[in-house]
């Protein structure tokens, strides 16, 4: 009993749950409003200590060596500041630091580059080492977030908007799977997740009101931008293609795994022409195959934005667009109720069979 006790104990260590070592009563949680208040707290102190720099160290930030030497050393305050604090107010001092720091990095760069893709490359990398090495939760999050945007800002340039969000899509799918695959980076594996969750949102709405997703859409960046319908295609099919290897380890009929291959390929074909479309019906996948709720809603929210902006985008007239969303409409109901008419029997007979088995 020792043994398996001892056992436990590692597992819930590694897995980063703590264990009241004592037999004394656990402190209770801090109330939401103290958080809160701590957190205005760290943000207000973080404003006066930027201020404070942008008055001594104004002429320093003029020049582009002076802005990304001070904006790395920052980072690396924020750094040391996670590493040591322990409360809210000190970690959202931190953030606020890390955030100024980015900033500063970033206009060192804007006097280099401008705002030319090369600029949002390097933005990408800084924001990927940062969610990776930041020993802070929130900060991961943010980090992931701003990475995805900044994927959108560089492929924009080259008139590829629709393959950053079916990048993005990929390495949401490959998080959220891969949940409870290292126990010990949960929690890390958690806010990359939302982050990108958020970056994937994001980019629809920027797409909505900048660059269109559409397969239709008129612009000249080379021969990579007639391609980019197949490759935001392709990386669609290959999410679905790994979200539903994670379904099917637990068994399951075969008719049940050639539906579901059915139904990809039928989503793979509308995601074709309305990209979007297919990304928000993914995120609802994800989120119903490991009970997410959030996700799930994330996914309602994204199919809803993904029909919108194809319905306002897309450079035809408003009864071609109609008829193309009823078509679509109607073609997927169809599906569906052929699916459970075709399912419906297969599915049923495994359990009747097994009770017979065990009478």
């Amino acid at each position: 009993m020792t043994h398996k006790t001892s056992s436990l104990r590692a597992r819930l260590h590694q897995a980063g749950i703590a264990i009241n070592e004592n037999d004394t009563q656990a402190s209770p949680p801090i109330p939401w409003f103290v958080r809160v208040l701590q957190a205005f707290s760290g943000w207000l102190a973080a404003m006066f200590l930027l201020g404070f720099i942008a008055m001594v160290a104004a002429s320093v930030v003029e020049s582009t060596l002076g802005a990304l030497s001070l904006g790395a050393m920052m980072l690396l305050a924020a750094f040391g500041l996670f590493r040591v604090t322990r409360s809210d107010v000190g970690e959202h001092l931190a953030l606020a630091v890390s955030l100024a720091g980015q900033l500063l990095v970033a206009w060192g760069l804007v006097n280099v580059w401008e705002t030319s893709a090369y600029l949002w490359w390097v933005l990408l990398g800084m924001q990927g080492v940062l969610a990776l090495v930041m020993p802070s939760q929130a900060h991961r999050g943010f980090s992931a977030f701003a990475a995805s945007v900044a994927l959108y800002m560089a492929l924009a340039a080259s008139a590829m908007t629709s393959v950053a969000s079916g990048l993005v899509l990929l390495a949401l799918v490959v998080l959220w799977v891969n949940e409870f695959r290292w126990p010990s980076r949960i929690n890390n594996l958690q806010a990359w997740g939302l982050g990108l969750l958020i970056g994937l949102l994001v980019i629809q709405v920027l797409a909505h009101t900048g660059q269109s997703l559409s397969l239709f859409d008129e612009q000249t960046g080379g021969s990579w931008v007639r391609l980019t319908p197949w490759l935001n295609a392709a990386l669609v099919a290959l999410a679905l293609l790994l979200l539903f290897r994670s379904v099917f380890q637990n068994p399951c009929s075969f008719r049940v795994r050639w539906a579901s291959y059915a139904c990809a390929a039928a989503l793979v074909i509308v995601s074709f022409h309305t990209p979007s479309v297919g990304q928000g019906i993914v995120v609802m996948l994800l989120g119903f195959a490991i009970g997410h709720r959030l996700l799930l809603g994330a996914g309602v929210l994204s199919l809803l934005l993904g029909i919108g902006s194809y319905y306002y985008w897309l450079e035809s007239t408003l009864l071609i667009k109609s008829l193309t969303l009823l078509v679509l409409g109607v073609l997927l109901l169809l599906l569906r109720w052929a699916l459970r008419k075709w399912l419906s029997s297969p599915l049923a007979k495994p359990s009747d069979e097994g009770s017979n088995h065990d009478a």
